[in-house]
């Protein structure tokens, strides 16, 4: 004879959601203790009976109204009955695992070739309605736990992931890198949609999550196309970053300009002149280049642009070409060597020294200044120069027809021709003989 239980009770684990008594002998006046999670239901020949809630109850027949019609045979004051119990477990039992049994194949939107992907994930359940469970599910069994409810369920579970995850891929042209950012949508959508089927077997389905889909690794086909997705985002960031860097250097030498011109314009300020005096240096320094007989050409381009320069650099540039003007119009040499005697443009023509430079008396044979004889000059042949190192009259040029040496003379230190009376160069400064 099985053993008659006096205290019925479960306190077993938390990833069982139905679980049955053993015994099935109960004594009346016996204890049944409900937890607070947990609900108890008796069965008789089949039938789902009487249920507790939470609490501790003493059993007889007056709160057994259903069980007491089944009572088996009497003993003595003490009356025992045969009935099953089951203890329902009401907690939200969570990370419940499910995944794909299968691959899911469908056509990769971007590139066009077949590809095979898995999903898994994880849900959590409650148990709404026990009865409902026991009769349309446990039947029979001891009992039922969250393997068993995974196993179950597996083939509804199927029938509506797959085919949702692949719909939605086509829906929305997602590449295979891209259907990760969708796993949040996916899974509350797939929550609003399963919770109708497990409620018809009294579950509730709290919280449905997809937590990965599973791309495949060894598919060549996959590969190929992770290293082209891949090698294409390389090369947009490499050429977004280039354009940022060119963006910086041509800033920096922007900057780098405005800085070099405000120190110049700091330094003409302090040194007391404008641009547009620096400019008037220049042209100077370009018509003193001009100097030499025979360029006179350029004398009239210098003169155009004298004529925008005002101020002291004018003043000094006009006088410069004054003095120029009148050097090459009367600059002729004496014989040996010595530059004769030079006439100035004006209403009294005056002589001046070829060795001190000073003015002449007029009629004066010897320079007062320091007493060097002042010979006459040879009478100007239009076109034709003397020659400084044979003396000899030879058509103008660059090179004496008699001797071959330069008629233009030249700076001994850079080589750049210069005016017979110069006594510096304008180039370099170097003092000429």
């Amino acid at each position: 004879m099985d053993p008659i239980a006096q205290i019925i009770k479960y306190e077993g684990d938390n990833q069982t959601f139905i679980w049955k008594h053993p015994l099935e002998d109960f004594f009346s006046g016996s204890q049944l203790i409900v937890h607070e999670s947990q609900e108890a239901v008796f069965f008789m020949n089949g039938q789902a009976l009487d249920s507790f809630g939470p609490g501790r109850y003493t059993l007889e027949t007056q709160n057994l109204p259903m069980v007491s019609g089944f009572f088996n045979r009497a003993t003595g004051d003490r009356t025992p009955f045969h009935c099953e119990v089951y203890f329902i477990n009401k907690t939200e039992q969570m990370s419940i695992k499910w995944g794909t049994d299968t691959k899911m194949e469908y056509v990769e939107p971007t590139y066009g070739f077949p590809i095979q992907i898995g999903a898994c994930g994880e849900m959590n359940l409650r148990i709404e309605d026990g009865r409902k469970l026991l009769i349309k599910v446990v039947g029979t069994e001891h009992g039922i736990n969250q393997q068993m409810i995974a196993q179950k369920f597996r083939a509804f579970l199927m029938t509506k992931v797959k085919p949702y995850i692949v719909s939605l891929i086509r829906e929305k042209q997602l590449n295979i890198f891209q259907i990760d950012e969708q796993l949040q949508n996916m899974s509350a959508a797939l929550h609003d949609m399963l919770r109708p089927d497990f409620m018809d077997y009294g579950i509730a389905l709290e919280r449905f999550f997809i937590v990965n889909i599973i791309k495949p690794e060894d598919d060549k086909n996959y590969r190929r196309f992770k290293e082209i997705h891949f090698r294409q985002y390389a090369d947009i960031a490499e050429a977004k970053l280039r354009q940022q860097v060119g963006i910086i250097d041509q800033q920096t030498a922007a900057q780098k300009m405005v800085i070099e011109a405000q120190g110049i314009a700091s330094k003409r300020s302090i040194e007391g002149y404008t641009y547009q005096d620096e400019r008037g240096f220049d042209v100077a320094e370009t018509v003193a280049a001009n100097q030499a007989t025979g360029q006179f050409t350029n004398m009239g381009i210098g003169m155009g642009m004298i004529s925008g320069i005002g101020g002291t650099v004018g003043s000094a540039v006009g006088g410069m070409m004054s003095n120029t003007i009148g050097n090459a119009f009367n600059g002729n040499q004496a014989p040996g060597g010595v530059a004769g005697a030079v006439i100035v443009p004006g209403g009294n023509a005056s002589a001046v020294c070829a060795k001190c430079g000073k003015n002449l008396m007029e009629g004066a044979k010897f320079c007062l200044e320091c007493g060097a004889k002042v010979e006459a000059p040879a009478p100007a042949v239009p076109g034709m120069v003397k020659c400084p190192a044979c003396g000899e009259t030879v058509p103008g040029g660059k090179f004496c027809l008699k001797c071959g040496a330069p008629l233009v003379p030249k700076c001994p230190g850079c080589g750049k021709e210069v005016t017979p009376d110069a006594k510096f160069c304008l180039e370099c400064g170097t003092k000429l003989n």
